[in-house]
């Protein structure tokens, strides 16, 4: 099916395969497709996870196929990156496959219908699985008044979500990691804290997804930041703007890289963050995953869990069944 699909120009096959794994889902044949026994239970965030390995946002911005996705046996999912209000995103082409690196590039700028509308649709899903529901500004929403997009947007999902997870760290919107920065993010975090507690009911935790282009120094900073908020958990991380290791048809094309290049980048930052955390925050492992190996690398580096993007994209579900596997030989060493 990977063979056909990538026959396709790539945002179609995106398109047609969470439209056809929707239709699979509808017959209940979606869980063929599945690896089948995916059961490593763990606790993170005050949350029972089936099992450590998650899919990253992204792949369903508008949660058109939470249920078909979610009979793939992944332990949770997050959808979006959603904003208050829709938008296009950035101009076609803005999807690249570079197979040769088992990479993609993307520039796609939160393309997504609004957070009103998702919800509307989380209404309908029938997955009863733990869903993390990442949130962001519009392309334009300044800077200094992204704190009302990520208001809005925590308040609308915030009963439909297991966790969510802030996106201060995409490279295809103007400004956006901005907001990763010392003075900018105490502003957000503060702001964000003063929404969580005010909402509260029932614990929703709240998650911060940052980028792989920052020094040591600059990664402590951050995470020093998230404990000191008492933010629940951090995301490591998103795609990369950095094109090392990458050549030929597509590599110079601007937008975030993941995929197997990604890695050993992400991998630092990781280390160093739960390094920093000391276990005070969790630590979700993202970026460059393309082998079971690769998730218990994380692991040992200290992520609580972990999640898969474009190695997905290459691989399929069974990178699902490797990673867990991978996992738990680690786990009985």
């Amino acid at each position: 099916m990977r063979k056909l699909l990538f026959l396709l120009p790539p945002e179609l096959a995106h398109d047609v395969t969470l439209r056809s794994l929707n239709g699979l889902d509808r017959l209940g044949l979606a869980s063929m497709f599945g690896p089948g026994n995916t059961d490593h239970p763990v606790e993170v965030m005050g949350l029972r996870f089936p099992n450590p390995v998650g899919l990253a946002a992204g792949l369903d911005k508008d949660g058109i196929c939470v249920d078909g996705l979610g009979a793939l046996g992944f332990g949770f999912l997050e959808i979006g990156t959603v904003t208050p209000r829709p938008q296009a995103g950035n101009p076609k082409p803005r999807l690249f496959r570079l197979p040769e690196h088992e990479a993609l590039i993307n520039r796609m700028g939160f393309n997504n219908v609004g957070v009103d509308a998702l919800v509307r649709r989380l209404e309908r899903v029938r997955f009863d699985g733990l869903l993390g529901i990442n949130i962001g500004k519009n392309r334009d929403t300044p800077v200094d008044a992204a704190l009302g997009d990520y208001r809005y947007c925590m308040e609308r999902v915030y009963d439909h979500a297991s966790y969510i997870t802030v996106n201060i760290s995409s490279p295809n919107t103007p400004g956006l990691r901005d907001l990763q920065h010392h003075d900018e993010l105490n502003r957000l975090l503060e702001g964000l804290k003063a929404v969580h507690e005010r909402l509260g009911g029932r614990r929703v935790p709240l998650v911060v997804k940052i980028a792989p282009d920052m020094s040591d120094s600059e990664a402590v900073d951050v995470t020093q930041q998230l404990i000191a908020f008492e933010i629940d958990g951090v995301i490591v991380s998103n795609t990369t703007v950095s094109r090392e290791g990458v050549s030929g048809r597509h590599g110079e094309e601007a937008g975030g890289l993941s995929g197997a290049p990604l890695k050993l980048q992400a991998n630092q930052v990781l280390e160093v963050v739960a390094a920093e955390s000391a276990g005070r925050i969790a630590v979700i492992g993202a970026g460059g995953i393309t082998r079971g190996q690769h998730a218990a690398e994380k692991v040992a580096l200290g992520a609580n869990l972990v999640q898969l993007y474009t190695g997905f994209i290459y691989r399929g579900p069974g990178l699902i069944a490797d990673a867990i596997g991978a996992l738990e030989d680690r786990g009985r060493e």
